[in-house]
């Protein structure tokens, strides 16, 4: 679980890691968050024709980074 949530949220697990915190604090703060990531990456939301259709579970907080990356995915496809 480690590995694949490291794979979506690199910068936030380094970050964690870098702060001190143990693997297993750092899985429970990032994996909701790289699993929501994946899917926003891999385009599930991107047809979504208003908020109010997007799924209960698709939302987490994030930073303006992640937003980010999550834009330029989108503008790429």
């Amino acid at each position: 679980h480690c590995l694949s949530a490291r794979a979506v949220c690199q910068r936030e697990i380094d970050g964690d890691r870098g702060s001190g915190y143990s693997w297993k604090i750092t899985l429970l703060r990032n994996y909701w968050k790289s699993k929501i990531k994946q899917e926003w990456l891999s385009g599930k939301y991107s047809n979504i024709p208003s908020q109010n259709s997007l799924p209960e579970k698709s939302m987490y907080p994030m930073d303006a980074d992640t937003w980010g990356e999550i834009l330029e995915a989108e503008l790429e496809r």
